[in-house]
């Protein structure tokens, strides 16, 4: 076995929450280990500037977007995200000023030779940390991913480093780093089994990552999650500003505008397809506002081209146009809504073959109820993930007799079905898991 597989063996031992679908949220994930362990290693994370984005929809793209600009703008960026969609490399990125290349999606992802070398020197750190744990306590995945994220981005001195949460906020691996700015992103209902049953609830686990005295920018939000989110900030002397009050945007044609905290940005565009990218563009302005009042200038030049240049696949993502194939994460029955809307003002087709699969922990009625209106055809099918629903169980969520179902064992053979049942003047849209989307990206291409 090569010293990558040997890396990725000894990553995937530890407990992957992101695979299970029954475990105790609050005792399962403690801040406390990943403080310990992250000082028992020197506390890299405090060698850098933070910004911080939790929220339900949006985050990656969010993220993708100041990440980007401050990119632009000759800052060497770190980027952490999750889940991935082919290799989970893809999560832990360094985007170095200079010339973007578009067939590089995910450029500036850590070598496997460098993957190894940080999984060497923190396999004896690990277990000498283990062995002195007072409770015993074994790190998890994303604990163990997220301090090699940590540690990589110090070795490469970075300027900034743009954290996406996981599942929630307050007690996620990444909720230590000490953010200037924090982000959140649309709330909605998700997780619901570990974040809460009520949107407060929700939100004031994703509210949970708001610093004392940080800037905080947040989206428009349900009434609800907004108060949570104002109370939090104000609690903590954070400064609040909101797009939709503070940060203001205005669509032209393909192009659009924003009215900013300090300036206004005209002749703006963007290649992420959906006017929900609207606002997670807003966010990423106003993220770079909110440095602004640290100290730290970016030019209108450098927003409106790194706005431009930011590439964010399986969102909205077109493979190909004849048939048309289309690849977006809709993981709630909120995302699922904002897709149905896109698909419907941006695509023209004959008909829509609907390819989905979801965990099994997923709001799947609150999603099929947004997408079964749009499809003509569907196709179940599972990702190869201990959480996916089975196909046969999804099928009872379509209860339409019209409609044609049909039920394959795997992304691959769902892929094969919709190109061999579309017409050319056909749309192929997969949504539904993110891992659904990466295997059939990785699949076709």
């Amino acid at each position: 076995m090569d010293g990558y597989l040997r890396a990725v063996k000894y990553l995937e031992s530890f407990v992957n929450y992101e695979k299970l679908d029954q475990y105790s949220y609050k005792k399962s994930l403690s801040l406390q280990r990943i403080k310990d362990f992250l000082q028992f290693i020197g506390n890299p994370q405090e060698e850098f500037k933070v910004i911080h984005v939790a929220g339900s929809k949006g985050k990656g793209s969010t993220c993708a977007f100041v990440a980007y600009i401050l990119r632009q703008a000759g800052f060497s960026v770190g980027l952490y995200t999750s889940p991935h969609l082919s290799d989970f490399r893809e999560r832990i990125r360094i985007l170095k000023p200079g010339k973007i290349n578009p067939r590089l999606p995910f450029e500036g992802a850590i070598s496997k030779e460098y993957l190894i070398g940080l999984v060497d020197f923190l396999r004896p750190v690990i277990k000498g940390f283990e062995k002195l744990s007072a409770h015993n306590d074994r790190l998890s995945f994303f604990e163990v991913y997220t301090a090699l994220a940590f540690l990589y981005f110090k070795e490469k001195k970075v300027d900034f480093v743009v954290l996406e949460t996981g599942m929630g906020g307050r007690l996620d691996a990444t909720n230590v780093a000490r953010n200037l700015v924090c982000v959140i992103t649309p709330i909605s209902y998700e997780h619901t089994r570990y974040l809460g049953k009520t949107l407060t609830q929700i939100a004031g686990e994703k509210a949970g990552i708001i610093k004392p005295r940080s800037l905080v920018i947040s989206s428009m939000q349900e009434e609800d999650a907004a108060q949570v989110i104002k109370n939090k900030s104000a609690s903590l002397q954070a400064r609040l500003f909101t797009v939709g009050k503070d940060i203001k945007y205005f669509a032209q044609g393909r192009n659009f505008s924003i009215k900013g905290i300090n300036r206004n940005y005209g002749d703006l565009r963007i290649n992420l397809l959906g006017r929900h990218q609207l606002i997670n563009a807003s966010l990423a302005v106003g993220v770079i506002e909110a440095l602004g009042l640290y100290g730290f200038k970016v030019s209108v030049d450098c927003i409106r081209k790194g706005l431009y240049n930011t590439l964010w696949p399986g969102r909205l993502e077109v493979l190909c146009r004849k048939p048309c194939i289309v690849l977006d994460g809709a993981q709630n029955a909120a995302s699922a809504a904002v897709l149905k809307s896109a698909v419907k003002s941006i695509f023209k087709y004959r008909n829509l073959i609907l390819v989905f699969g979801v965990s099994k922990d997923k709001d799947i009625q609150g999603i099929v109820g947004q997408l079964l209106p749009l499809a003509h055809k569907i196709i179940l099918t599972c990702a190869d993930n201990p959480r996916a629903a089975m196909p046969e169980y999804l099928k009872r969520y379509f209860t339409v007799k019209e409609k044609e179902i049909f039920i394959t064992a795997g992304v691959k053979e769902a892929k094969t079905l919709a190109l061999r049942i579309a017409r050319l003047e056909d749309l192929i849209l997969v949504t539904g898991s993110l891992f659904v989307v990466g295997e059939f990206r990785d699949a076709y291409r």
